[in-house]
């Protein structure tokens, strides 16, 4: 058990005094809306999240699998706790990343609210200005709010923040796995630093969450002064059946594949995913944007071959938020079988209702994300929730790679369906552009106070919490890079206090400015008078042009560059534009000793169909011809892979470290490939890291490129960002003498497990065709 959470476990069920005790300590209208809800009673978590809340004086995780009822778990008792109070001032700061989210919870909240007399208002970009306008003249009641919003007011409405957040109780974090790594995260915690110091006393802080996996650290980021006194309420292990169905699909080889005739396997995956989605309420999770609409496109043109309506809809952050909520509102519905095939933007706790099944195309990268999925399917008593993963490998060609040849793809794919089996989530990453983030507060604090000392806000932004690591010599080399000739950010009067500088005042004064993540320049894509959404500007765009979006296909009619608008018709043919999706999510490096566990074993899970089962054989047969079961170095031509079996931060840091002494080296999921070594340096820098670790990060650094991983990295001095990027690599510099300790010594003789020339493995051939059932 942890040191640091005193837990409120469910290893039992509560008592039937138990529960009539939690129910009766709701406000009297509050135990009125449940009974109006026909709730037979309240759920465990609920119970027990109440007696919490109400009885203890403490900050709270609820964790529990979607559609448990967290949001009554922390609705419940708070609204009956804050109920009558003579409070000037909002009571209760709701915090979600997702606006969908915000407008979803509002209108569960609105009927219970107004029955206790508290106003409620939703506060972020497209919600209604009267509302908010009303809400500053009179602030009381709850206001549900973006991490951005929150900003906004600090950064441009100080005032208003200040009668807003001064006599806070509450602030709920919904979806909190989703703040506990990344710059959005950083952001948000220096804010909830903030609105403490703007507050009477720090109001209690609850944070909700379906996927946690590592509760010290969600602990200690809800609360960083004292994560000992954060309390957990954690709902029983779940009992509802998985039925699950891995398919592997071989993208055949073509010498030239003219139009229409790419993607083969991806067609192949569209026809089962019509003929088993069809009829039913589903998500197809697809990974990319432009294989969102790829998928939606193919399965639209069937349901047209077919002669039938069709029931597969797009859903993605660059459609217009009306087409978004169309499809929302009609999954949610549930009156017409509705298929959305979806990047990450249903993953979160929009409420669509529940699905019959989840699908996802691709193998499984982040154990957090997949439960999230498939904690939209099952949600219904009777129901098992269903998934189906759709893996595509490329044949092989006679010259494939070594990590074409090992089936990582399909790999993958069953590590990560063993150990979601194991109950296994991802604790949170390091966190990239600290320094960056830094910046941007520094900025606002300015803009908040009209201006401030360094010791001030040094104070204010680095004790306990996302900044802790900045030590003062730091911070004040960053605010000499702000204050620099080439930088012009901030400036210092002569009693000490700096002020905004005249490229601060442009950037501070942006829109932009709000959001600690960078949003690209798009053109607006428009069909008679309706925005569609948007597509980047670099999708090159003229009259004429063909396009798939929105799930359907068009031509450009009009190009108005001035104002960046697309005006399009409906069209037969077209391609999807070319978005610029994300990188892909690291593998953790749980996933990748589980993938090593994967290919020395020699079961076939009854989970996969016969195409998956080749593949993971071909994988398995090309791991041990090459020995790697014993080896964990091997070279193929002039290149040596070493295979560490961890994941992408280990192995990122590893190919710092040898291309800092000279290597060309690069990182891949499980290991790094050095390229044209001299095996003996190699090996005596491997040995060398091993014994002593890692060397000076500070010399080191000196010779990293591509550092600039943060929204307004591009704004601070190299010397000074490069010391944030020391800071980020800390956790994963401790681990190096584990990365590399398997690493055998490497010699020019292959006798003593080291490398040795590795032969292709040649073509595949052609894959036997793919099984139409679905197995539990």
């Amino acid at each position: 058990m942890s040191p640091w959470l005193a837990r409120v476990t469910m290893n039992s069920p509560p008592s039937s005094s138990d529960l009539a005790g939690a129910y009766d300590l709701l406000h009297p209208e509050v135990r009125r809306w449940v009974r109006d809800q026909g709730w037979a009673g309240l759920r465990e978590i609920q119970a027990h999240a109440i007696l919490e809340i109400r009885r203890g004086a403490g900050d709270i995780l609820v964790a529990a699998s979607t559609a448990a009822g967290k949001t009554e778990a922390a609705f419940l008792p708070v609204l009956s706790e804050v109920a009558g109070e003579p409070v000037s001032g909002l009571s209760v700061l709701y915090v979600a990343p997702l606006k969908a989210l915000i407008n979803d919870q509002f209108g569960r909240l609105e009927d219970l609210c107004e029955r206790l007399g508290l106003s409620v208002v939703r506060w972020h970009g497209d919600a209604p200005a009267a509302a908010k306008s009303s809400l500053v003249k009179r602030p009381r009641g709850l206001a549900l709010i973006t991490p951005e919003s929150i900003e906004a007011l600090f950064s441009r409405r100080p005032a208003a923040a200040k009668a807003l957040f001064g006599n806070i109780r509450f602030i709920v974090i919904d979806e909190l796995h989703a703040f506990l790594a990344g710059p959005r995260g950083v952001h948000l915690a220096s804010l909830l630093r903030r609105i403490d110091a703007l507050a009477t006393q720090p109001a209690r802080r609850i944070g909700l969450s379906a996927t946690l996996g590592d509760l010290d650290a969600a602990s200690a980021w809800l609360r960083p002064a004292a994560p000992h006194g954060v309390r957990l309420v954690r709902s029983p292990p779940g009992g509802s059946n998985l039925q699950l169905q891995v398919r592997g699909y071989v993208e055949p080889l073509r010498p030239q594949a003219t139009e229409g005739e790419g993607d083969l396997a991806l067609r192949t995956v569209a026809d089962h995913l019509m003929g088993t989605l069809r009829g039913s309420n589903s998500l197809v999770f697809g990974g990319s944007r432009r294989r969102v609409e790829m998928v939606a496109d193919l399965l639209r043109g069937l349901c047209e071959r077919d002669n039938v309506p069709n029931e597969f809809f797009p859903h993605h952050g660059n459609l217009s938020k009306e087409v978004r909520e169309d499809l929302e509102r009609r999954l949610k519905d549930g009156r017409l079988p509705t298929t959305a095939v979806c990047t990450s933007t249903l993953e979160l706790g929009i409420d669509i209702g529940s699905v019959a099944s989840v699908a996802q195309i691709g193998a499984p990268r982040s154990l957090s994300s997949l439960r999230q999925r498939l904690g939209r399917s099952g949600r219904r008593a009777d129901a098992p929730a269903v998934l189906r993963l759709y893996v595509i490998e490329d044949e092989l060609r006679p010259d494939a790679s070594l990590l074409d040849q090992i089936r990582q793809e399909a790999i993958r794919a069953v590590a990560a369906i063993r150990l979601l089996g194991q109950g296994f989530v991802e604790a949170p990453g390091s966190v990239d552009g600290l320094g960056s983030a830094l910046l941007h507060q520094t900025l606002s604090v300015i803009c908040e106070r009209g201006g401030a000392r360094a010791e001030t806000i040094y104070r204010l932004l680095c004790g306990p919490g996302p900044f802790a690591s900045v030590k003062p010599p730091l911070f004040m080399d960053l605010l000499r890079s702000m204050g620099g000739p080439a930088a012009k950010l901030i400036e210092q009067a002569p009693d000490g206090v700096l002020m905004l500088g005249e490229a601060g005042e442009r950037l501070a004064g942006s829109r932009d400015f709000f959001a600690m993540f960078a949003s690209s320049d798009e053109w607006r894509v428009v069909t008679g008078g309706r925005s569609l959404g948007s597509i980047p500007i670099s999708s090159p765009v003229m009259v004429g042009n063909l396009i798939v979006f929105a799930g359907r296909r068009w031509i450009v009619r009009e190009v108005d560059e001035p104002t960046r608008i697309i005006t399009v018709d409906p069209h037969k043919g077209g391609t999807p534009p070319t978005f610029e999706d994300s990188t892909p999510e690291p593998v953790d490096d749980r996933l990748a000793a589980e993938m090593l566990a994967v290919y020395m074993a020699d079961d076939q899970p009854g989970w996969i169909d016969v195409t998956l089962a080749r593949l993971l054989d071909e994988g398995r047969k090309s791991f041990r011809r090459m020995g790697l079961e014993a080896r964990r170095a091997f070279r193929v031509g002039d290149d040596v892979h070493l295979f560490t079996w961890r994941g992408t931060r280990s192995n990122g840091l590893l190919a710092i470290l040898l291309g800092a002494v000279g290597f060309t080296c690069w990182a891949h999921d499980f290991g790094v490939a050095v390229s044209r070594p001299d095996l003996h340096r190699l090996a005596a820098k491997l040995a060398e890291l091993q014994i002593s670790g890692v060397p000076d990060l500070h010399a080191i650094s000196a010779d990293v490129a591509a550092i600039s991983t943060g929204k307004f990295d591009g704004l601070i001095a190299p010397p000074v960002l490069r010391g944030f990027w020391m800071l980020g690599v800390q956790g994963a510099a401790g681990d190096i003498q584990a990365t590399v300790a398997p690493l055998q010594q490497i010699t020019e003789e292959g006798d003593d497990g080291s490398p040795v020339d590795g032969a292709p493995l040649g073509s595949a051939g052609r894959p036997e065709p793919p099984s139409s059932d679905v197995q539990p």
